[in-house]
Protein backbone atom coordinates (compact mmCIF):
# COMPACT_ATOMS: atom_id res chain seq x y z
CA UNK A 1 0.00 0.00 0.00
CA UNK A 2 1.32 3.84 -1.10
CA UNK A 3 0.69 6.05 1.24
CA UNK A 4 -0.69 9.60 0.32
CA UNK A 5 -0.99 12.10 3.35
CA UNK A 6 -4.20 14.52 3.23
CA UNK A 7 -3.61 18.06 3.85
CA UNK A 8 -6.15 18.66 6.41
CA UNK A 9 -5.43 22.51 7.75
CA UNK A 10 -8.12 22.65 10.45
CA UNK A 11 -7.06 19.46 11.84
CA UNK A 12 -2.91 20.38 11.76
CA UNK A 13 -3.88 23.99 13.76
CA UNK A 14 -5.83 21.87 16.10
CA UNK A 15 -2.88 19.48 17.02
CA UNK A 16 -0.29 22.34 16.63
CA UNK A 17 1.92 21.25 19.25
CA UNK A 18 5.91 20.73 20.07
CA UNK A 19 7.20 16.86 19.94
CA UNK A 20 9.96 14.11 19.76
CA UNK A 21 10.50 12.93 15.61
CA UNK A 22 11.16 9.21 17.18
CA UNK A 23 14.64 8.16 16.08
CA UNK A 24 14.60 6.51 19.16
CA UNK A 25 12.10 5.52 22.33
CA UNK A 26 12.53 6.76 24.68
CA UNK A 27 14.74 9.76 22.76
CA UNK A 28 17.75 10.96 24.20
CA UNK A 29 16.25 13.30 26.65
CA UNK A 30 16.21 10.43 28.77
CA UNK A 31 19.85 9.30 28.39
CA UNK A 32 21.45 9.51 31.98
CA UNK A 33 24.85 9.43 33.16
CA UNK A 34 24.49 5.98 35.41
CA UNK A 35 24.76 4.32 32.32
CA UNK A 36 28.42 3.61 32.12
CA UNK A 37 31.04 1.21 30.74
CA UNK A 38 29.95 -1.82 32.56
CA UNK A 39 26.78 -1.30 31.22
CA UNK A 40 27.32 -0.65 27.99
CA UNK A 41 29.92 -3.81 28.08
CA UNK A 42 26.68 -6.24 29.86
CA UNK A 43 24.84 -5.34 26.31
CA UNK A 44 27.87 -5.92 24.16
CA UNK A 45 27.68 -9.36 25.25
CA UNK A 46 24.00 -9.84 25.00
CA UNK A 47 24.45 -8.15 21.44
CA UNK A 48 27.41 -11.03 20.43
CA UNK A 49 24.61 -13.44 22.11
CA UNK A 50 22.04 -12.15 19.48
CA UNK A 51 24.27 -12.21 16.85
CA UNK A 52 23.23 -10.88 13.67
CA UNK A 53 24.82 -7.71 11.60
CA UNK A 54 25.83 -4.46 12.77
CA UNK A 55 25.53 -1.01 11.08
CA UNK A 56 28.12 1.99 12.36
CA UNK A 57 27.90 5.83 12.24
CA UNK A 58 30.90 7.98 11.90
CA UNK A 59 30.39 11.38 13.10
CA UNK A 60 32.73 13.94 11.03
CA UNK A 61 31.86 17.47 12.92
CA UNK A 62 34.00 20.12 10.73
CA UNK A 63 32.19 22.44 8.35
CA UNK A 64 34.19 25.18 6.19
CA UNK A 65 31.41 27.84 6.97
CA UNK A 66 28.11 28.22 9.30
CA UNK A 67 24.68 27.64 7.84
CA UNK A 68 22.29 29.81 10.38
CA UNK A 69 19.65 27.03 10.40
CA UNK A 70 21.90 24.32 11.53
CA UNK A 71 21.09 22.59 14.57
CA UNK A 72 23.82 19.82 14.88
CA UNK A 73 26.96 19.12 16.54
CA UNK A 74 29.43 20.74 14.63
CA UNK A 75 32.88 22.39 14.46
CA UNK A 76 33.61 25.38 12.23
CA UNK A 77 37.15 25.69 10.91
CA UNK A 78 38.72 26.93 7.65
CA UNK A 79 41.88 24.81 8.85
CA UNK A 80 41.80 21.34 7.24
CA UNK A 81 44.66 20.62 9.48
CA UNK A 82 42.06 20.32 12.66
CA UNK A 83 39.97 17.00 11.54
CA UNK A 84 44.45 14.96 12.00
CA UNK A 85 43.90 14.85 15.57
CA UNK A 86 40.11 13.76 15.63
CA UNK A 87 40.37 11.18 12.96
CA UNK A 88 43.33 9.69 14.32
CA UNK A 89 41.22 9.79 17.56
CA UNK A 90 38.79 8.21 15.68
CA UNK A 91 40.71 5.49 14.27
CA UNK A 92 41.29 4.56 18.21
CA UNK A 93 37.57 3.85 18.61
CA UNK A 94 37.14 1.97 15.91
CA UNK A 95 39.62 -0.48 16.79
CA UNK A 96 37.93 -0.61 20.66
CA UNK A 97 35.04 -0.88 19.55
CA UNK A 98 35.48 -3.49 17.09
CA UNK A 99 37.39 -5.36 19.70
CA UNK A 100 34.25 -6.24 22.02
CA UNK A 101 31.80 -7.64 18.85
CA UNK A 102 32.18 -10.90 17.34
CA UNK A 103 34.27 -10.45 14.26
CA UNK A 104 32.31 -12.54 12.15
CA UNK A 105 29.41 -10.50 12.38
CA UNK A 106 28.91 -8.68 9.02
CA UNK A 107 28.74 -4.41 8.94
CA UNK A 108 25.20 -4.71 6.50
CA UNK A 109 25.05 -0.79 6.74
CA UNK A 110 27.73 2.30 7.34
CA UNK A 111 26.69 6.03 7.24
CA UNK A 112 29.33 8.93 7.44
CA UNK A 113 27.18 12.23 8.62
CA UNK A 114 28.64 15.41 10.08
CA UNK A 115 29.35 18.32 10.02
CA UNK A 116 30.36 17.98 6.61
CA UNK A 117 32.11 14.43 5.81
CA UNK A 118 33.84 15.51 2.85
CA UNK A 119 35.78 17.97 4.82
CA UNK A 120 38.76 15.61 5.00
CA UNK A 121 40.73 15.03 2.56
CA UNK A 122 40.74 11.91 -0.39
CA UNK A 123 43.09 10.14 1.50
CA UNK A 124 41.67 10.94 4.78
CA UNK A 125 38.87 9.30 3.67
CA UNK A 126 40.48 6.20 2.02
CA UNK A 127 42.49 5.42 5.10
CA UNK A 128 39.29 6.14 7.85
CA UNK A 129 37.63 3.15 5.08
CA UNK A 130 40.82 1.75 5.16
CA UNK A 131 40.87 1.22 9.04
CA UNK A 132 37.14 0.18 9.11
CA UNK A 133 37.49 -2.44 7.00
CA UNK A 134 40.60 -3.70 8.77
CA UNK A 135 39.05 -4.14 11.80
CA UNK A 136 35.36 -4.57 10.88
CA UNK A 137 34.12 -6.97 8.84
CA UNK A 138 32.10 -5.38 5.76
CA UNK A 139 29.51 -6.42 3.23
CA UNK A 140 30.27 -6.01 -0.40
CA UNK A 141 29.51 -3.08 -1.46
CA UNK A 142 26.97 -4.55 -3.39
CA UNK A 143 24.74 -5.98 -0.93
CA UNK A 144 25.46 -3.55 1.97
CA UNK A 145 23.76 0.04 2.83
CA UNK A 146 27.02 2.56 2.95
CA UNK A 147 25.86 6.21 2.64
CA UNK A 148 27.77 9.17 3.06
CA UNK A 149 26.04 13.01 3.31
CA UNK A 150 27.41 15.51 1.01
CA UNK A 151 27.49 19.21 0.92
CA UNK A 152 27.98 19.80 -3.40
CA UNK A 153 29.98 22.76 -1.81
CA UNK A 154 32.72 20.32 -0.76
CA UNK A 155 32.32 17.67 -3.33
CA UNK A 156 33.39 17.68 -7.20
CA UNK A 157 33.32 15.12 -9.89
CA UNK A 158 36.59 13.28 -8.33
CA UNK A 159 35.59 13.44 -4.93
CA UNK A 160 31.93 11.25 -6.30
CA UNK A 161 34.30 8.77 -7.77
CA UNK A 162 36.94 8.39 -4.73
CA UNK A 163 33.44 7.38 -2.72
CA UNK A 164 32.26 5.44 -5.08
CA UNK A 165 35.83 3.66 -4.84
CA UNK A 166 36.58 3.43 -1.12
CA UNK A 167 32.64 1.61 -0.98
CA UNK A 168 29.82 4.25 -0.10
CA UNK A 169 26.70 3.05 -2.76
CA UNK A 170 24.11 5.95 -1.39
CA UNK A 171 24.62 9.81 -1.01
CA UNK A 172 22.47 12.46 0.82
CA UNK A 173 22.81 15.49 -1.13
CA UNK A 174 22.06 18.99 1.04
CA UNK A 175 20.07 21.28 -0.88
CA UNK A 176 17.57 23.37 1.48
CA UNK A 177 16.87 26.15 -1.24
CA UNK A 178 18.43 27.60 -4.64
CA UNK A 179 16.64 30.70 -4.47
CA UNK A 180 19.64 33.37 -3.88
CA UNK A 181 17.79 35.49 -1.10
CA UNK A 182 16.93 32.49 0.87
CA UNK A 183 21.16 30.96 0.36
CA UNK A 184 22.01 34.70 1.46
CA UNK A 185 19.68 34.73 4.54
CA UNK A 186 20.61 31.55 5.85
CA UNK A 187 24.62 31.74 4.80
CA UNK A 188 24.46 28.67 2.55
CA UNK A 189 25.39 29.81 -1.25
CA UNK A 190 24.96 27.25 -3.47
CA UNK A 191 24.86 27.04 -7.04
CA UNK A 192 22.76 24.74 -8.84
CA UNK A 193 25.29 23.90 -11.42
CA UNK A 194 28.09 22.32 -8.76
CA UNK A 195 24.97 20.38 -6.81
CA UNK A 196 24.15 18.86 -10.01
CA UNK A 197 27.65 17.89 -11.49
CA UNK A 198 27.37 16.00 -8.14
CA UNK A 199 24.22 14.19 -8.63
CA UNK A 200 25.51 13.59 -12.56
CA UNK A 201 29.31 11.89 -11.36
CA UNK A 202 26.73 9.66 -8.84
CA UNK A 203 24.54 8.41 -11.36
CA UNK A 204 27.83 7.32 -13.75
CA UNK A 205 29.86 5.99 -11.16
CA UNK A 206 27.12 3.63 -10.09
CA UNK A 207 25.55 4.89 -6.54
CA UNK A 208 22.75 2.82 -5.90
CA UNK A 209 20.73 6.03 -4.86
CA UNK A 210 20.42 9.71 -4.60
CA UNK A 211 18.46 11.31 -1.91
CA UNK A 212 18.46 15.42 -1.71
CA UNK A 213 17.20 17.16 1.81
CA UNK A 214 15.44 20.44 1.51
CA UNK A 215 13.91 22.47 3.99
CA UNK A 216 10.93 24.82 4.48
CA UNK A 217 10.42 27.68 6.74
CA UNK A 218 13.87 29.56 6.07
CA UNK A 219 13.76 32.95 5.91
CA UNK A 220 12.17 34.67 2.88
CA UNK A 221 10.81 31.49 1.39
CA UNK A 222 7.42 31.68 0.01
CA UNK A 223 5.15 28.52 -2.10
CA UNK A 224 6.23 30.39 -4.99
CA UNK A 225 9.73 30.35 -4.60
CA UNK A 226 10.02 27.15 -2.76
CA UNK A 227 7.68 25.36 -5.72
CA UNK A 228 10.81 26.48 -7.91
CA UNK A 229 13.16 25.20 -6.23
CA UNK A 230 11.00 21.79 -6.11
CA UNK A 231 10.81 21.94 -10.31
CA UNK A 232 14.63 22.18 -10.63
CA UNK A 233 15.04 19.14 -7.74
CA UNK A 234 12.00 16.93 -9.60
CA UNK A 235 13.88 17.80 -12.74
CA UNK A 236 16.91 15.59 -11.88
CA UNK A 237 14.96 12.81 -10.03
CA UNK A 238 16.24 11.75 -7.29
CA UNK A 239 15.34 8.34 -5.64
CA UNK A 240 14.57 10.06 -2.43
CA UNK A 241 13.55 14.17 -1.13
CA UNK A 242 13.29 14.80 2.38
CA UNK A 243 11.22 17.90 2.99
CA UNK A 244 12.30 19.25 6.53
CA UNK A 245 10.90 21.34 9.16
CA UNK A 246 12.67 24.11 9.71
CA UNK A 247 12.63 24.87 13.51
CA UNK A 248 13.81 28.12 14.57
CA UNK A 249 14.83 27.83 18.07
CA UNK A 250 17.28 30.59 18.74
CA UNK A 251 17.31 29.90 22.28
CA UNK A 252 18.86 26.67 22.39
CA UNK A 253 20.79 27.18 18.82
CA UNK A 254 23.13 30.09 19.07
CA UNK A 255 24.06 30.59 15.41
CA UNK A 256 20.64 30.97 14.41
CA UNK A 257 20.42 34.16 16.07
CA UNK A 258 22.40 35.37 12.58
CA UNK A 259 18.51 35.58 11.36
CA UNK A 260 16.30 38.27 11.60
CA UNK A 261 13.07 36.18 12.88
CA UNK A 262 11.07 38.91 11.14
CA UNK A 263 11.99 37.28 8.04
CA UNK A 264 10.76 33.96 9.26
CA UNK A 265 7.55 32.84 7.30
CA UNK A 266 4.57 32.91 9.25
CA UNK A 267 3.02 29.68 10.60
CA UNK A 268 0.45 30.44 7.84
CA UNK A 269 2.92 30.85 4.70
CA UNK A 270 5.01 27.29 5.76
CA UNK A 271 1.51 25.79 5.81
CA UNK A 272 1.27 26.92 2.40
CA UNK A 273 4.11 25.67 1.51
CA UNK A 274 4.07 22.04 2.89
CA UNK A 275 0.99 21.73 1.20
CA UNK A 276 1.87 22.74 -2.24
CA UNK A 277 4.72 20.53 -1.37
CA UNK A 278 2.81 17.65 -0.86
CA UNK A 279 0.72 18.10 -3.47
CA UNK A 280 4.14 18.81 -6.41
CA UNK A 281 5.39 15.41 -5.16
CA UNK A 282 2.81 13.34 -5.23
CA UNK A 283 2.17 15.03 -8.58
CA UNK A 284 5.46 13.58 -9.77
CA UNK A 285 5.02 10.42 -8.62
CA UNK A 286 6.64 10.34 -5.08
CA UNK A 287 5.41 8.22 -2.51
CA UNK A 288 5.15 9.98 0.93
CA UNK A 289 7.23 7.60 3.49
CA UNK A 290 6.44 9.72 6.30
CA UNK A 291 8.11 12.26 8.38
CA UNK A 292 8.64 14.82 5.64
CA UNK A 293 10.56 12.13 3.88
CA UNK A 294 9.21 11.03 -0.31
CA UNK A 295 10.64 8.09 -2.24
CA UNK A 296 10.03 6.85 -5.83
CA UNK A 297 7.66 3.60 -5.58
CA UNK A 298 10.80 1.25 -6.82
CA UNK A 299 13.22 2.76 -3.97
CA UNK A 300 14.28 0.73 -0.95
CA UNK A 301 12.19 2.94 1.60
CA UNK A 302 8.65 2.25 -0.29
CA UNK A 303 8.96 -1.67 -0.86
CA UNK A 304 10.25 -1.87 2.86
CA UNK A 305 7.34 -0.22 4.37
CA UNK A 306 4.95 -2.02 1.60
CA UNK A 307 6.45 -5.24 3.45
CA UNK A 308 6.25 -3.86 6.61
CA UNK A 309 9.78 -4.52 7.28
CA UNK A 310 10.75 -0.24 7.56
CA UNK A 311 12.90 0.57 10.46
CA UNK A 312 13.88 3.99 11.83
CA UNK A 313 16.74 4.90 13.22
CA UNK A 314 18.94 8.10 14.15
CA UNK A 315 19.83 8.47 10.54
CA UNK A 316 15.95 8.73 9.77
CA UNK A 317 14.16 5.77 7.96
CA UNK A 318 16.20 2.38 7.24
CA UNK A 319 15.83 -1.01 5.18
CA UNK A 320 18.12 -2.33 8.16
CA UNK A 321 15.73 -3.14 11.22
CA UNK A 322 17.47 -6.03 12.82
CA UNK A 323 21.09 -4.01 12.66
CA UNK A 324 22.96 -2.88 16.39
CA UNK A 325 23.93 0.68 15.91
CA UNK A 326 27.55 1.53 16.58
CA UNK A 327 28.41 5.21 17.01
CA UNK A 328 31.71 6.73 16.52
CA UNK A 329 32.85 9.89 16.74
CA UNK A 330 31.72 13.36 18.99
CA UNK A 331 27.98 13.38 19.88
CA UNK A 332 27.43 9.65 17.83
CA UNK A 333 24.11 7.34 19.49
CA UNK A 334 24.62 3.66 19.03
CA UNK A 335 21.83 1.52 19.64
CA UNK A 336 23.28 -1.79 21.32
CA UNK A 337 20.84 -4.76 22.42
CA UNK A 338 18.10 -3.24 24.80
CA UNK A 339 20.20 -0.01 25.22
CA UNK A 340 21.23 3.57 24.05
CA UNK A 341 24.75 5.54 24.16
CA UNK A 342 26.22 8.30 23.12
CA UNK A 343 29.82 10.01 23.25
CA UNK A 344 31.35 12.65 24.56
CA UNK A 345 30.31 16.24 23.69
CA UNK A 346 33.06 17.95 22.88
CA UNK A 347 36.85 16.99 21.01
CA UNK A 348 38.25 17.70 24.27
CA UNK A 349 36.73 14.95 26.17
CA UNK A 350 37.10 12.89 23.42
CA UNK A 351 40.43 12.77 23.32
CA UNK A 352 40.98 12.55 26.33
CA UNK A 353 39.27 9.20 26.78
CA UNK A 354 40.64 8.01 23.71
CA UNK A 355 44.40 9.30 24.98
CA UNK A 356 43.41 6.10 27.88
CA UNK A 357 42.11 3.59 25.73
CA UNK A 358 38.82 4.02 26.77
CA UNK A 359 35.51 4.19 25.45
CA UNK A 360 34.80 7.94 24.85
CA UNK A 361 31.18 7.14 26.58
CA UNK A 362 29.25 9.76 27.80
CA UNK A 363 25.97 8.52 29.15
CA UNK A 364 23.15 6.57 27.67
CA UNK A 365 20.16 4.39 28.62
CA UNK A 366 18.96 0.34 29.71
CA UNK A 367 15.56 -0.11 28.28
CA UNK A 368 13.11 -1.83 30.90
CA UNK A 369 10.40 -3.76 29.66
CA UNK A 370 7.87 -0.69 29.06
CA UNK A 371 10.16 0.93 27.06
CA UNK A 372 10.58 -1.85 24.95
CA UNK A 373 6.96 -2.51 24.45
CA UNK A 374 6.12 1.33 23.79
CA UNK A 375 9.16 0.98 21.41
CA UNK A 376 7.70 -1.55 19.50
CA UNK A 377 4.47 0.53 19.08
CA UNK A 378 5.62 3.80 18.46
CA UNK A 379 8.16 2.13 15.61
CA UNK A 380 5.32 0.47 14.07
CA UNK A 381 2.93 3.27 13.76
CA UNK A 382 5.89 5.45 12.30
CA UNK A 383 7.02 3.41 9.65
CA UNK A 384 3.95 1.65 8.73
CA UNK A 385 0.82 3.95 9.69
CA UNK A 386 -0.38 0.78 11.24
CA UNK A 387 -0.32 -1.55 14.15
CA UNK A 388 -1.55 -5.14 14.33
CA UNK A 389 -2.27 -5.15 17.79
CA UNK A 390 -2.78 -9.10 18.05
CA UNK A 391 0.80 -9.67 16.53
CA UNK A 392 1.62 -7.00 19.30
CA UNK A 393 -0.25 -8.53 21.98
CA UNK A 394 1.77 -12.42 20.89
CA UNK A 395 5.03 -10.76 20.42
CA UNK A 396 5.12 -9.48 23.62
CA UNK A 397 3.11 -11.50 25.85
CA UNK A 398 0.04 -8.21 27.13
CA UNK A 399 -3.39 -7.71 25.94
CA UNK A 400 -3.12 -4.70 24.16
CA UNK A 401 -5.69 -2.41 25.51
CA UNK A 402 -5.63 -3.56 28.76
CA UNK A 403 -1.72 -2.78 28.84
CA UNK A 404 -2.99 1.16 27.18
CA UNK A 405 -6.02 1.75 28.73
CA UNK A 406 -4.86 5.16 29.46
CA UNK A 407 -4.67 6.15 25.84
CA UNK A 408 -8.03 4.66 24.98
CA UNK A 409 -9.50 8.21 25.41
CA UNK A 410 -7.34 9.65 23.09
CA UNK A 411 -7.63 7.01 20.59
CA UNK A 412 -11.58 7.59 20.49
CA UNK A 413 -10.49 11.50 20.19
CA UNK A 414 -7.74 10.66 17.11
CA UNK A 415 -10.51 8.63 15.56
CA UNK A 416 -13.75 10.94 16.14
CA UNK A 417 -11.29 13.53 14.39
CA UNK A 418 -10.23 10.99 11.42
CA UNK A 419 -7.01 10.70 12.08
CA UNK A 420 -7.19 7.00 12.43
CA UNK A 421 -9.55 3.79 13.00
CA UNK A 422 -8.89 1.21 15.92
CA UNK A 423 -10.43 -2.14 16.81
CA UNK A 424 -9.39 -5.02 18.76
CA UNK A 425 -7.49 -6.28 15.72
CA UNK A 426 -5.05 -3.47 14.64
CA UNK A 427 -5.03 0.90 14.33
CA UNK A 428 -4.55 1.99 11.28
CA UNK A 429 -3.70 5.77 10.56
CA UNK A 430 -6.18 7.26 7.69
CA UNK A 431 -4.39 9.96 5.35
CA UNK A 432 -5.00 13.08 7.44
CA UNK A 433 -3.26 11.32 9.88
CA UNK A 434 0.17 10.62 8.39
CA UNK A 435 1.33 14.27 8.59
CA UNK A 436 0.08 14.18 12.38
CA UNK A 437 1.88 10.57 13.31
CA UNK A 438 3.97 12.17 15.76
CA UNK A 439 1.02 13.46 17.82
CA UNK A 440 -0.26 9.73 17.57
CA UNK A 441 2.85 8.14 18.75
CA UNK A 442 2.64 10.90 21.54
CA UNK A 443 -0.01 9.25 23.15
CA UNK A 444 2.07 5.96 24.28
CA UNK A 445 4.97 7.98 24.50
CA UNK A 446 5.52 7.98 28.91
CA UNK A 447 7.65 10.32 28.71
CA UNK A 448 6.15 12.82 26.72
CA UNK A 449 3.22 12.69 28.85
CA UNK A 450 4.88 13.06 32.36
CA UNK A 451 6.53 16.73 31.14
CA UNK A 452 6.46 19.38 28.80
CA UNK A 453 9.70 20.32 27.07
CA UNK A 454 11.12 22.82 24.92
CA UNK A 455 13.87 20.46 23.54
CA UNK A 456 11.12 19.64 20.98
CA UNK A 457 10.17 20.90 17.33
CA UNK A 458 6.58 21.98 16.36
CA UNK A 459 5.23 18.72 15.40
CA UNK A 460 4.32 20.52 11.44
Amino acid sequence: MEHTAQFDLDLIKRYDTAGPRYTSYPTALEFNDQFNKTSYLEQVELSNKRGGPLSLYFHLPFCDTVCFYCGCNKIITKNRKHAEPYLANLHKEVALQAALFDSSRQVDQLHWGGGTPTFISHDQMRELMAVTHQHFNLADDDNGEFSIEIDPREADAETIKVLREIGFNRISLGVQDFNPIVQKAVNRIQSEEETFVVIDEARKQGFRSVSIDLIYGLPFQTPTSFAETLTKIINVSPDRISVFNYAHMPERFKVQRQMNSEDIPLATVKLAILQQTIEQLTAAGYVYIGMDHFAKPSDDLTIAQQENRLHRNFQGYSTHSECDLIGLGITSIGRIADSYSQNQRTLAEYAESLDKNELPLLRGLTLNADDKIRRAVITELICHFYLDTRAIEQTLNIDFYDYFADVIPRLKQFSTDGLLTYNQNNISVLPAGYLLIRNICMAFDRYSQQKVTPHFSKLI
